[in-house]
């Protein structure tokens, strides 16, 4: 077999081995993904360090901080696959059932004092 063929099957092999992943995380006023190149077998928590995100964002903290992979949420030793978006999730600021709360009973207000307001005039 021609040299190469040779080449080309042993390079079809190593490019088949690194995955292509993309690690995410969205700021109030910026959102970054970062895509990088990683060895077959790697981790959530390897694709984090690799993508240089955990230097330039302090506020991550891999014990406090959930992850995910396109939305489902995953372990730091969770297996990634060729293609796979890494997210990382940043604490909510208020309780959304409790926000629903607040301004179930503002509106409740809100129709009360209409209602009273209409019967004065």
């Amino acid at each position: 077999m021609p040299l190469c063929v040779e080449l080309l099957k042993f390079m079809g092999r190593k490019m088949a081995e690194m995955l292509n992943v993309e690690v995410c995380y969205a700021l109030p006023e910026k959102q970054l993904l970062i895509k990088v190149k990683l060895p077959e077998g790697s981790t959530l928590q390897q694709a984090l360090e690799a993508s240089g995100v955990l230097e330039k964002n302090p506020e991550i903290d891999l014990k406090k901080n959930k992850f995910g992979v396109f939305a489902k949420l995953s372990k730091l030793d969770t297996v990634l696959r060729d293609k796979d978006r890494v997210e990382i999730y940043r604490p909510l600021i208020a309780d959304p059932k409790e926000v629903r709360k607040q301004r179930a009973a503002e509106g409740k207000v809100m129709k009360k004092g209409a209602g009273e307001t209409d019967a004065e005039a």
